[in-house]
């Protein structure tokens, strides 16, 4: 399945077409392989990470497979690796494939998997844990996580309780988005509840103007920014239980908290002079340019909700400046129990192989410290309780990293964790239907009937 972290990347930066086998070539002049250090001495004082700082491993080498390929991405991870190196000595030579999904799991099956995975999806995690392929993350790393994240980064990587991945960069998709200086001039205030965003729309237009822009078109896989949309009010009218639930298949489509959770869209999709363009624009506007909008004067819309990837659409000019012409809100709260979810994904770091140069790597990215290049760069958000908002270029960037932070829930994407039969088949095709004015009973019903037996 094609996951929608693929599908930003390759939409929010330019079109690139499918390389196969060069794309995980190893580089031109590959680290020298060395023999591994001996197995952990459990006598030994300091945690992997003190130990590689001492110089313990120095000569060392260890492989990693991801998907960053070129551009920003491999550049910022690489400085990330680069500065682990000076650190410690120990060599990281990164294979990055536009075909990870297949490739990893490949040399998995072959019995030549990598030193550590990037993988993108709990669901390949939990699989590769299954069968016995993964090294359980020791209590020095297990320490490190609980310390220095929210309680549910743990959680998310673990399998059946035991903990296995760590999460570094993540990213994040529950934003409301607006023009700040028309916003601000017209004296509005950022909505803390679905009755103040609610209130704030009708205000909007009764001042004379439209509140939101929205757009779902994808080309093939029209839909999906539906499914999110879904996906935030599930989060924020039947909590993460349930969520987990309806994502597993145990909580049907055709149920009452899916259907109340589709009520709260309808009443901005739906009501007169809400959306611009109205459902038409919903089904035809491209998913990000459908914000562009907001920056005319006076702006065609005050609101549109979608994640940090959307700002490298928007004009120039806006982008030199972001810190004077967006501003930005957390998906209000519904439900005061659950506060305001954060809808997101991220790749988890993943061990195959038990070498304490490995496990040093893996705890050096628990650290902020590790997250501080990147931060810095820009185009990423990190969930280390250690980091530095000073570290951010712009507020803006500073306003998503602490809203990030202060979020006790954050769920993965429903549609990318559901079979591809449902995920990125009817549960996308089926939000365009309702809004094309289709019985939603049968919407509901179709999308039950094609989860896979």
């Amino acid at each position: 399945m094609l996951s929608k972290r693929y599908l930003f990347a390759l939409l929010g930066v330019l079109v690139i077409f499918a390389m196969v086998l060069g794309a995980c070539a190893p580089p031109e002049d590959p680290v020298d392989p060395v023999d591994p250090v001996d197995p952990v001495d459990p006598d030994v004082e300091g945690t992997f990470l003190e130990r590689a700082e001492a110089g313990e491993f120095d000569g060392t080498s260890l492989t990693i497979m991801g998907a960053f390929v070129g551009g920003d991405e491999e550049a910022r991870y690489t400085a990330v690796n680069d500065r682990f190196t000076e650190r410690t000595g120990i060599q990281v030579r990164y294979e990055g494939t536009r075909d990870f999904e297949v490739l990893i799991n490949t040399r998995v099956e072959g019995g030549d998997p990598p030193d550590i995975a990037l993988v993108p999806q709990p669901g390949m995690k939990d699989r590769f844990a299954a069968d016995g392929e993964l090294v359980p993350l020791p209590d020095d790393i297990v320490q490190r996580i609980e310390q220095n994240y929210a309680p549910v980064w743990l959680d998310l990587g673990s399998y059946q309780g035991t903990p296995y991945g760590v999460f570094h960069r993540v990213n994040a998709k529950s934003f409301v988005w607006y023009p700040r200086k028309a916003f601000e001039a017209a004296g509005y205030e950022e909505p803390e509840t679905w009755d103040e965003l609610i209130a704030l729309s009708d205000q909007i237009v009764a001042d004379g103007g439209t509140p939101w822009c929205v757009g779902m078109e994808s080309a093939a896989a029209t839909g999906w920014v539906g499914t999110d949309w879904l996906e935030d009010t599930m989060l924020r009218t039947a909590g993460p239980d349930l969520y987990d639930q309806w994502v597993e298949g145990e909580l049907p489509f055709d149920s009452p908290e899916v259907r109340e959770a589709m009520s709260y869209i309808e009443e901005i999709w739906f009501e007169e002079g809400y959306v611009l363009g109205g459902t038409t624009a919903i089904l035809t506007e491209h998913f990000a340019e459908a914000s562009l909008p907001m920056w005319s004067d006076p702006p065609g819309c005050y609101l549109f909700r979608q994640g940090n990837f959307v700002i490298g659409f928007w004009p120039e000019r806006i982008q030199a400046n972001l810190d004077e012409e967006v501003g930005v809100f957390g998906f209000p709260e519904i439900d005061p129990a659950y506060g305001i979810p954060i809808l997101g994904g991220g790749d988890q770091v993943v061990v195959f192989r038990d070498r304490p140069e490995v496990m040093a790597y893996v705890e050096y990215l628990t650290t902020g410290d590790s997250a501080e290049l990147w931060a810095r760069a820009g185009g990423a958000l990190f969930p280390h309780q250690d980091q530095n908002l000073d570290w951010y270029e712009t507020e803006i960037e500073a306003a998503l990293v602490d809203l990030l932070l202060g979020a006790e829930i954050f769920a993965f994407d429903a549609s990318d964790l559901m079979p591809p039969e449902v995920g990125a088949g009817s549960f996308w095709t089926g939000m365009v239907d309702w809004v094309r004015g289709e019985d939603l009973d049968q919407v509901l019903q179709e999308i039950d009937a094609s989860w896979p037996d």
